[in-house]
């Protein structure tokens, strides 16, 4: 297949890539998911609209896709009780002064006024009303600017602008512009019925500057009532934002007619592929260009298109096969080496541009911080490539909720050609359906059309007998598996020397067990060829057979779980064997699921995952081309992980390359590995049903920090006085409570993140407590997270 030198590699023959059964797609399959589920829809301009949404950057393990920051934390205000209380007693004592204010209760009330005006207005004493019409005028507008000053006062003191704020404008429109429409006309009606001094201040203040003739002119007259009515109206229609609410409904009206055809902006959109213009690539840009607006492409499509363009930028020799690709087929060129061009089903959300997936949200918790909670969670190479272990009991949704939405994405990036997957899991488990990889190897099933190579495709004995050896003892804590890859160093070498191929399952159990027959056909075949060294291996091996710790029995017990009618069709090695190795995964962007035969042989299961893991770090390690990233997803690690194998996963993130690791108890692993295996993940996930001793290790990894803290202490307060305590009596016999005073104190304490007990106890279903690192070193501390499934 055709794939314009994007995947190729130096000495790959295309009889070693493992190929899917079925022909390629000739169209990309039709969306499940509208665009803001992550699989945009090509037609209606879905594509583009996803192309074109923001992605922030922000911190580890955020959803970056349209990613909208949280408003400032507010802090806690007063009650709703106390609010309302605060606004009718304020609102009372107002009406009360200005009750008392026009009845002539106030004592000196005129006094300031009559020290800025003449004293010919007013009659004689203290109490003396206006004498001529200027001096009734002149308390005309006295008593509305006092009116004014009152009514501030009054919202101030009782805090009506934070009703207003948290109850009216809080819900919005048109809720906000309902509310204030009735506040104005309310307003309009007490001014016009001088219930509040406004109208007779203005005009009086008119006639005073412009002079009374004026109001001879009737249109004088009425222009004033409308500035005055406006004038009211105003502060309403900004409070209530009747301006932003009709163009809104405007922009709504006009958005159901046609836009009229405007000139192309000057800058290319995402969709009309800059990169590819700016390199003079037009014509391919044009064609995708129409691609996308057509539907002719999902997201799969740009993102192997980028991901080719990124490569042919360091590869310059390629470019000129991907333009012509482009031009001849469009969206699909530089397909997959399957030929997909997206999954069948998908069950989580996926951004291909950010290489993102989704796994929940951030939960509205104390633990995390503010500006964290609502915020969607996500999981990308960048953080998968420091490993994740996840730890919860069975049913806590490790596997639905994580394990199947990684693998997922990681086939997706696969499709893209930009990653590889190695899928472990029980038979039957939830990986993912069989068309969503290209190699499946279902180990003792009889129809599984791919094998599984036990020597991981090397061809150096040494190197085939240490990872073999870490897969078959490497649980047994009183064996050095150093000596046993020496056993099998000294049979491996000896056997490929005559025989071309490393010995099969029953082969090597032949040897290991110490049968002469099998022994001395070796040593004659080698003598014959004239391989002298190999003859020296081999009767090293004669000659440590049988010693203390030998541990050839251990290795041979434990190759007879293989051994198996259940697994003779399986880890085949002669001339006509066509097993998957997984030094395949090197170089090509493959989608691989290993079924593992947990029900039926549990042992032989695990040996296999030890197996697995051991090669795969082994073949990641030892990568000339890192630019793929290279990702294992073993569903259930139980007794899997040795300590070379946390060595191993501790240099996985300087290959490019991760690990995903789930168990249902950190006691799964040997006891001695616990400290070491918790330090070489950077991504650690507690799942709710967590016992209190894997809680107690996750608090030990999350560590403390430093919290500020509020302690009250309540005091009696003792009266002295008679009428005091009298007051005192009277409010315990009212409250039925003594009176104290509050002493708070407030210091600064170094506690736990999460604690053994809240990791057990306090986590809800469905959650999970997370912490994150990337490759690069960044930190997000350990948060809950409610998972999406």
């Amino acid at each position: 297949m055709d794939t314009e030198g994007t995947y190729d590699a130096r000495g790959t023959g295309a009889d070693r890539v493992p190929r899917p059964a079925g022909p390629p797609p000739a169209a990309p399959p039709p969306p499940t998911h509208a665009p803001h589920q992550g699989n945009p829809q090509a037609g209606s301009g879905g594509l583009g609209a996803w192309l074109r949404t923001p992605r922030p950057v922000r911190e580890p393990g955020v959803w970056r896709f349209g990613h909208t920051p949280r408003p400032p934390e507010r802090p806690e205000g007063v009650s709703d009780r106390s609010l309302v209380v605060g606004v009718l007693i304020s609102a009372l004592c107002g009406l009360l002064l200005w009750s008392l204010w026009r009845n002539g209760y106030i004592p000196y009330r005129l006094v300031p006024l009559k020290l800025f005006t003449p004293g010919d207005w007013w009659y004689a004493g203290t109490f003396g009303g206006p004498r001529t019409i200027q001096g009734a005028d002149a308390l005309t507008v006295y008593e509305a600017l006092l009116f004014g000053l009152l009514v501030y006062a009054c919202g101030r003191l009782g805090n009506w602008s934070e009703i207003f704020r948290r109850h009216v404008a809080g819900r919005g429109q048109p809720f906000l512009a309902s509310a204030t429409a009735a506040g104005a006309a309310l307003a309009e009606l007490l001014v016009w019925k001088d219930a509040v001094p406004l109208v007779r201040p203005v005009l009086i203040l008119v006639a005073a500057v412009a002079g009374g003739e004026i109001y001879q002119s009737q249109a004088v007259v009425n222009v004033l009532y409308t500035v005055i009515a406006l004038g009211v109206l105003l502060p309403f229609a900004r409070l209530g934002r009747w301006r932003e609410l009709l163009a809104a409904r405007t922009a709504k009206s006009e958005a159901g007619t046609p836009p009229a055809p405007s000139a192309p902006p000057d800058a290319p959109t995402p969709e009309q592929w800059p990169e590819l213009r700016a390199a003079g690539l037009t014509d391919a840009a044009e064609a995708l260009t129409a691609e996308v607006r057509t539907g002719r492409m999902n997201d799969v499509d740009v993102a192997r298109l980028r991901h080719a363009w990124t490569v042919g930028r360091a590869h310059p020799e390629r470019l000129a096969a991907l333009d012509d690709a482009v031009l001849r087929t469009g969206g699909a060129a530089a397909l997959h080496p399957s030929g997909a061009r997206d999954l069948p089903r998908r069950v989580a959300r996926h951004d291909l541009l950010t290489g993102q997936v989704r796994i929940g949200t951030f939960a509205d918790d104390p633990h995390n911080p503010y500006a964290r909670r609502g915020s969607g969670t996500a999981l990308e190479p960048a953080l998968l490539g420091t490993s994740l272990l996840a730890v919860g009991p069975p049913g806590a949704g490790k596997s639905a909720r994580l394990v199947r939405p990684v693998v997922e994405s990681l086939a997706l990036q696969a499709l893209a050609g930009r990653a590889a997957v190695l899928a472990v899991g029980g038979a039957g488990g939830e990986l993912g359906p069989d068309e969503m990889f290209d190699v499946v190897v279902r180990i003792g099933d009889p129809s599984s059309v791919h094998d599984f190579d036990l020597y991981g495709g090397t061809t150096d004995p040494d190197e085939a007998a240490s990872v073999l050896a870490e897969g078959l003892v490497g649980d047994v804590p009183q064996l050095d598996s150093r000596r046993a890859a020496t056993v099998l160093a000294q049979l491996l070498g000896p056997y490929r020397a005559v025989h071309g191929h490393f010995p099969g399952v029953p082969a090597l159990r032949e040897l290991l067990d110490g049968d002469h027959g099998a022994a001395d056909a070796l040593r004659e075949a080698l003598a014959a060829g004239g391989h002298k060294a190999m003859l020296r291996e081999l009767e090293a091996r004669t000659r440590q057979k049988g010693a203390s710790g030998d541990p050839g029995p251990v290795l041979a017990d434990r190759i007879a779980l293989l051994d198996r009618p259940a697994f003779a069709p399986f880890f085949a090695t002669g001339a006509d064997a066509r097993p998957f190795a997984l030094r395949s995964l090197e170089h090509l962007p493959l989608r691989v699921r290993i079924d593992l035969p947990e029900r039926a042989h549990a042992e032989a299961s695990r040996l296999l995952a030890r197996l697995v893991l051991a090669q795969f770090t082994a073949v990641t390690a030892a990568r000339a081309d890192r630019s793929l990233f290279v990702c294992l997803v073993l569903d259930d690690a139980t007794h899997t992980v040795t300590a070379e194998t946390v060595r191993g996963i501790r240099r996985l993130r300087s290959v490019n390359a991760g690990a995903v690791l789930t168990l249902r108890t950190v006691d799964d692993v040997p006891e001695q590995l616990h400290t070491a295996l918790l330090g070489a993940v950077g991504c650690c996930m507690a799942f709710s049903g967590v016992t209190t001793w894997d809680g107690k290790r996750f608090a030990e990894v999350w560590g403390k920090e430093w919290v500020e803290t509020r302690e009250v202490a309540q005091h009696a307060v003792f009266a002295d006085q008679p009428f005091t305590r009298a007051l005192h009596a009277l409010r315990k016999l009212v409250t039925g409570k003594a009176v104290t005073r509050d002493a708070v104190t407030v210091r600064r304490v170094e506690r736990e993140r999460w604690s053994a007990s809240e990791l057990a106890y306090s986590l809800p279903a469905g959650h999970a407590v997370m912490s994150l690192t990337t490759v690069e070193g960044e930190h997000a501390p350990p948060l809950l997270v409610e998972l999406s499934g």
